[in-house]
């Protein structure tokens, strides 16, 4: 299932500032996406444990963990904010360059992302976030799909992302582009409910 287009309207980053903030939109090259409505609770859970363990294993470093909402814009080159036509939420992200952050949020590629899927957002992530993440230059990018227990990871090599790697939700994932940082699955999955058969 696809998310539901705004309108068939270009639009940028002032469009997107301009709008109401009871709802949510993400902007992927000028077309302007419905996000999804609240999503379940264990996607919650993910995302939360997965940015808890980041923040611990990052405290100290160069690198920030967040988790959504934030803003991310990701220029197609030197345009002005106001001109960005895409602008994402990721469930989770890190960037280790300061100089991205701002107070509204990231303007550029984070180092890492993570997405958790949901049944009204997976097809959206899988083909138009993973495009305009690897077009962006995010250099690790996880798509974690709660139903099925399995991670799908994408690794950018000379400015493509290579064949996924996937695993089931066990044991523990490095992340690639943070040496040292990984997640661990057993406890949280443990506390997952049981996936619908």
């Amino acid at each position: 299932m696809a998310l539901a287009l705004r309108d068939n309207a270009y639009h940028t980053y002032a469009d997107y500032l301009a709008w109401p903030e009871d709802v949510r939109y993400e902007l992927i090259d000028g077309m302007a996406y419905l996000m999804a409505p609240a999503p379940a609770l264990e996607h919650q859970d993910i995302a939360g444990e997965i940015y808890f363990q980041l923040r611990r294993f990052l405290e100290g470093s160069s690198c920030r963990a967040f988790i959504a909402p934030v803003d991310v814009r990701l220029p197609k080159g030197e345009e002005l904010d106001e001109q960005v036509d895409t602008v994402v939420q990721p469930d989770v992200l890190v960037v280790c360059d300061a100089g991205k952050l701002d107070r509204r949020g990231v303007r550029g590629a984070p180092d890492f992302v993570v997405e958790v899927l949901s049944p009204a957002s997976a097809s959206h992530d899988y083909l138009f976030k993973r495009h305009a993440y690897e077009r962006a230059g995010v250099r690790e990018y996880w798509l974690v799909h709660p139903a099925d227990r399995m991670l799908t990871s994408y690794r950018l090599v000379d400015g493509r992302y290579g064949e996924p790697v996937m695993q089931e939700l066990a044991g523990t994932s490095p992340v690639s582009v943070l040496p040292g940082v990984v997640t661990a699955w057993d406890d949280l999955v443990s506390r997952l409910p049981k996936p619908d058969l």
